[in-house]
């Protein structure tokens, strides 16, 4: 599908789609957020499928989220407790426009997208997802960041009453959970806020109400339930890094050539699998997108910078 301009007349199958995105909203029983999303334009997917979908099920049962728990099933059984409205996020840092937005404030100035993104995980599975949603470096630009600006931080909801896993000392982490990227590396336009995905309104298993999702990086690079955006000088810390820094590195590309120290990074297993089909896939160097971003790291030595 080609690229749509802005002016574009959105297609009626697009327009159903939102539609559908819309009826999600309010069955899922979050009208505040639905109300949020009407206004907004939603255009055609930028980008074309690449792989054959995961089914949804699977996608929204089979996450990483440990601040419901470790265990992949955990964030589903768990996440109905969460409490998305009201929600907002705190900007500071190297801008000039910080403050507390509001939900709605963050989502209206912006056009909805649907990408058909792959998603692997550093532990060597993978998935295809449509999300909804739209470019970081759109909603980075309208804080302003200063000339000093040279990293974006992101920080996780910290709410242990709502989210048992922050509770437990079995994660093996400290929270709240907290992620960074390089600047350039945020505004790449393949770079998204998620709000939604399947035509859906973002499950809170899945991130809700707002996710990254950097594709061209382990599943890792994905912090979910963001509640502050902060701009800096300086390399942040990111909660991997801290907790096992032989493992993961800040830039956290995807490497088949540099296998994590307990298992290799040259395949992955694409779900759905099972024990007697594994579905097992080659890994590509930037988990396929490398034509795209590649020169974001042009004489940096990846095996260094992991």
């Amino acid at each position: 599908m080609r690229d749509l301009s802005w002016s574009d007349v959105t297609p009626e199958t697009v327009y159903l789609r939102r539609r559908q995105l819309l009826a999600g909203a309010a069955a899922m029983s979050v009208a505040p957020l639905a109300a949020a999303l009407a206004p907004l334009e939603f255009r055609a997917d930028r980008t074309p499928p690449v792989d054959e979908v995961t089914p949804e099920p699977i996608a929204s049962s089979y996450n990483n989220f440990y601040e419901f728990g470790t265990d992949k099933a955990a964030p589903k059984k768990h996440a109905a407790q969460l409490t998305t409205d009201p929600w907002s996020v705190e900007v500071s840092g190297e801008v000039a426009k910080p403050g507390r937005y509001d939900l709605a404030d963050i989502l209206k100035p912006h056009v909805l997208e649907e990408r058909i993104y792959r998603l692997r995980c550093v532990e060597a599975w993978s998935m295809v997802i449509p999300w909804i949603g739209f470019p970081l470096g759109d909603l980075l630009r309208r804080f302003e960041p200063t000339a000093d600006a040279r990293y974006v931080a992101f920080t996780t909801l910290y709410r242990p009453s709502e989210m048992p896993g922050q509770r437990s000392l079995w994660s093996g982490i400290e929270f709240p959970y907290v992620e960074g990227l390089r600047l350039d590396e945020a505004y790449h336009p393949l770079a998204l806020i998620a709000v939604g995905m399947y035509g859906k309104v973002l499950p809170n298993q899945n991130g809700a109400p707002l996710r990254l999702v950097v594709p061209w990086k382990y599943g890792f690079k994905s912090i979910k339930s963001i509640v502050k955006v902060r701009l800096t000088k300086r390399q942040p810390r990111t909660t991997w890094n801290e907790s096992a820094p032989r493992e993961y590195g800040f830039y956290a590309n995807v490497n088949p050539d540099v296998d994590h120290p307990r298992w290799s990074q040259k395949s992955e297993r694409r779900l759905p699998s099972s024990l007697f089909d594994q579905n097992r896939i080659p890994t590509l160097p930037f988990n396929g997108y490398g034509d795209e971003v590649a020169r974001l790291y042009a004489g940096m030595d990846l095996r260094k910078y992991y």
